[in-house]
């Protein structure tokens, strides 16, 4: 083997040493504040989600985006934050964790997105769940009820927005064990995550073993019949429902089909009466008379936010239908502005994250915010809502959770509108 004179070696190591001299001072370190965070210009921040825009949640939730994407649109025509428009770009994953994970990865990786926003889906999101937070990627809001958003010492990087699961089950059993005690409560439920923390909420307040009968289904197989015929033949006059829009105004109309008629009761992912109206037809009023689900966003007539919501969908939407998926997907784009114009004006992912723990976003609800340094959890309560001639609305009743595995009253107010609507510094 040869070797290169001394002379020669000498020389290459002193410019192997001025070369990385000249690397570290012209490459600033993934700590120097003076780099800009991905997917953050002087005059954009650019975000991203996957969406079911196609597949078998598309029906009941395709509208999200569309409805923070017009939020946006209103917010950059009034300056944006700090000086900075922001760009969403949406994704469809079909409701599919193996799309999810690669519309994902082009998000990050080739998008370069400053985070992701409020990824819709239990078992979409949790194929992602990792990944994000083992790329400190700001995993902002996601739109499920999941209790796995809620984890800041394993994911730190992950925040939640819906209520959760659990909490939102304990309120309706609350409800029903108040409005129709004596009653046999059942519930269908989807095959994952969704449906057993539901059920999990349910025996808190119910007990353990108290349900008639337990069903499943899986959103891949669009067909109930067993499920609700068992049900039927269990004698389950109140039920439950773990589903989204699709499986509720699927399971309410096989009912109808059978003859079935029971006391329904949704969580508030399959509690949309526009969107089960658009699935039911002429038939909507009739088979959702006294129909029960959760809200924790200001979905209601009259209500400030509601008639901002609505001024923008028109605007801004195309006048797409207004529903509480509108109200929802421009929620969620409030919040993260305000998420953002807290972060300060030199935003950076950490910085975005401390916003958000730091206790000090009010947000737009019906009840206050629960994030904090220990509690990665948007909404911890949720008002009743009951549809009435074809008109769903509030009943003045809300719940929170007591943190022992039940709920309480709440008689707080709801976060009122100001600056319309736009979040400042």
């Amino acid at each position: 083997m040869s070797h290169a004179p001394t002379r020669t070696v000498a020389a290459l190591a002193a410019a192997s040493a001025m070369l990385l001299a000249m690397s570290a001072c012209s490459t600033p370190s993934a700590g120097d504040p003076a780099e800009a965070a991905p997917g953050v210009t002087d005059d954009t921040v650019t975000i991203g989600t996957h969406q079911p825009l196609t597949g078998p949640a598309a029906a009941g939730y395709s509208s999200i985006s569309a409805a923070t994407t017009a939020y946006f649109a209103y917010l950059n025509e009034q300056g944006g934050v700090n000086g900075r428009t922001i760009e969403y770009l949406v994704k469809d994953d079909g409701y599919n964790p193996a799309n999810t994970q690669t519309v994902v990865r082009e998000l990050v990786q080739d998008d370069e997105v400053f985070a992701i926003l409020n990824g819709l889906g239990t078992p979409t999101h949790t194929s992602v769940l990792d990944y994000l937070n083992q790329n400190e990627v700001p995993d902002l809001f996601v739109a499920s009820g999941s209790t796995s958003w809620n984890q800041p010492e394993e994911y730190p990087w992950t925040f939640g927005f819906n209520a959760d699961y659990v909490t939102e089950a304990e309120a309706l059993a609350q409800y029903a064990d108040d409005e129709f005690a004596g009653k046999s409560v059942c519930v269908l439920g989807q095959d994952d995550d969704f449906g057993d923390e539901f059920i999990e909420g349910l025996e808190n307040v119910l007990g353990e073993g108290s349900l008639a009968s337990v069903q499943r289904y899986s959103v891949s197989n669009q067909d109930v019949v067993a499920q609700i015929g068992a049900m039927q033949a269990a004698g389950c006059e109140v039920n439950m429902l773990a589903t989204v829009n699709g499986f509720t105004a699927l399971a309410i109309g096989t009912a109808a089909k059978l003859g079935y008629q029971a006391q329904w009761m949704s969580s508030s992912s399959g509690g949309d009466y526009v969107t089960l109206a658009g699935f039911l037809g002429d038939a909507a009023p009739l088979l959702l008379e006294g129909f029960v689900t959760t809200n924790y966003l200001p979905y209601a007539p009259g209500n400030e936010w509601d008639d901002l919501f609505r001024q923008i969908n028109d605007e801004y939407n195309d006048g797409a239908p207004f529903d509480g998926n509108t109200v929802f997907g421009m929620s969620v784009g409030y919040l993260f502005a305000e998420a953002l114009a807290a972060a300060g004006e030199n935003p950076t992912r950490q910085g975005i994250v401390d916003a958000i723990t730091s206790g000090d976003l009010v947000g737009n609800g019906l009840l206050p915010l629960a994030f904090g340094p220990d509690s990665h959890a948007a909404y911890q309560g949720v008002s009743i809502s009951t549809v009435t001639s074809g008109v769903q609305d509030f009943i003045g009743v809300t719940y929170v959770s007591d943190g022992d595995g039940g709920v309480e009253p709440f008689t707080g107010d709801a976060v009122p509108l100001e600056n319309d609507g736009v979040p400042t510094s």
